[in-house]
């Protein structure tokens, strides 16, 4: 992967963002296939190695990308694009590491995949970034580092690094630095094993600094960074019986500010918001947001869709964002009772939910994102399209993310889908949409308008539009 730059536009006014107009660089192609002057690869020619989770760092210099090979690449912002605005969005490979291999439980015969689930960056204390990433059992900390000097001048070594004979030696020296070419180092510091029966879904790391949660369908452990040998079960929903299981969790995040707050979704529809100061084991929630179902949209699909697969606090604090499978709902931490907002992401695909459970596509787990103001938020759907919605305008956009369409800092142009009677020249028809194209994962650079969008095998990045 040598060289991977992209980015791409969404054009804005003198409002902080706009919806109109979206534009873009280049995207992550094939490996011998130069886009806009950038040599870029294809994962697809890894044994299908796709991307599974994007995560921009705090300050949105690095992103780090997951993939179901095990493979973690890191993209770090060129320097020289900051100055530049219409450039200021191109990233390159800082580096590459393989952060999980598959591994097989002996003892209850099943083979662990080597998938990336979840990434997440701790904040920077030091001139190196650490991250947290996981697969589906073992959470892994990385320490990613720059080298720029060698020490020489060994009194016990020679230069090729072999033990010199003490009685040769006639004279001390002191060993020096020099310079050497930019090496980038990513080294594991700890392994967090042995803490799940179930397969992990989310990682957060606390406000706090020092601790982090992992959750799974029925559990979820908080773990302190230094001590990898034992985890503190704090909810545990496993029934006595699994037979009386009707739920299990889907997601799990810390409150951004309130070390001891986090929440998490469950397969019901439902949040639960829990303090980690009422109890040390938080079954019993201190707050619990679900919105009543509508008796007239009641369908045998009904509770496969409520099934909520991302939740996220916003950076303020105050509220929270939840993605089932046809909409994206806002919630104020200070009303239970229903969303504050409610977004349609697809509600095309209400008539094809028949199709859609055939083929599976209706257990696809969305992700979804808020800016850096918690003023929009956005979230992937099927043919690569991926929606963005104002909360302040209550303007909402569909843009699409493929290689066909995307040129140098092409602008893109919002796509329409047509549900019903006569098709418009610039519309889709929703039977001619392809389900085997969708984006699962996005991230939003932490300040800026600036977005990572993962189309399967490809990776693209989108910087608002400068006039």
């Amino acid at each position: 992967m040598n060289g991977q730059k992209k980015s791409v536009a969404l054009s804005s006014g003198t409002k902080p963002l706009s919806l109109g107009v979206w534009g873009e660089e280049s995207p992550c192609g094939d490996a011998e296939t130069a886009v806009g002057g950038n040599v870029v690869e294809d994962l697809g020619d890894h044994l299908g190695e796709l991307y599974s989770i994007l995560s921009f760092n705090s300050t949105g210099e690095l992103l780090a990308t997951g993939d179901k090979g095990g493979r973690v690449v890191v993209f770090q912002r060129e320097q020289e694009s900051k100055n530049q605005p219409q450039r200021r969005g191109e990233y390159n490979v800082y580096s590459t590491f393989q952060s999980h291999e598959p591994e097989f439980d002996y003892l209850k015969s099943l083979e662990i995949e080597e998938k990336i689930n979840k990434i997440r960056w701790l904040p920077q204390q030091n001139a190196a970034y650490f991250l947290l990433s996981t697969n589906d059992k073992t959470v892994k900390l990385w320490k990613i580092s720059e080298r720029d000097k060698r020490p020489e001048g060994y009194n016990l070594k020679d230069e090729d690094g072999r033990i010199r004979d003490p009685a040769t030696i006639t004279s001390l020296r002191v060993p020096v630095l020099r310079p050497m070419d930019l090496m980038v180092e990513a080294t594991p510091r700890r392994v967090f094993s042995n803490g799940h029966t179930y397969h992990i879904n989310s990682i957060s790391v606390n406000s706090d600094c020092e601790t982090y949660m992992s959750t799974d369908d029925l559990r979820i452990n908080l773990w302190h960074l230094e001590i990898t040998n034992r985890s503190f079960n704090i909810v545990d929903i496993k029934p006595a019986n699994m037979e009386e299981l009707t739920e299990v969790i889907t997601a799990a995040e810390f409150h951004p500010h309130q070390c001891n707050t986090f929440v998490y979704s469950s397969s019901k529809g439902s949040i639960r918001l829990c303090d980690m100061r009422a109890s040390a084991l938080c079954d019993n929630h201190s707050k619990f947001f679900e919105e009543p179902e509508d008796p007239s949209n009641r369908s045998f699909f009904s509770e496969i869709i409520s099934s909520i697969s991302d939740v996220k606090f916003s950076h303020s604090g105050r509220y929270l964002m939840t993605r089932d499978y046809l909409t994206v709902k806002v919630w104020d931490l200070n009303m239970e009772s229903k969303p504050l907002e409610t977004y349609q992401v697809h509600d095309y695909l209400r008539s094809k939910l028949c199709s859609l459970y055939e083929n599976d596509c209706i257990f696809d787990k969305f992700e979804c994102v808020w800016n850096g103001s918690d003023s929009v938020i956005m979230t992937g759907s099927y043919n690569n399209f991926f929606r963005m919605f104002d909360r302040n305008t209550k303007r909402d956009v569909t843009l699409e993310a493929s290689r066909e369409n995307s040129k140098p800092r092409a602008v893109l142009k919002p796509r329409k889908v047509c549900v019903g009677g006569k098709r418009r020249k610039d519309e889709i028809s929703v039977d001619s949409l392809d389900f085997s194209k969708k984006i699962l994962h996005t991230t939003w650079h932490p300040s800026e308008n600036i977005i990572a969008v993962a189309a399967t095998n490809n990776l693209y990045i989108f910087q608002d539009k400068v006039n």
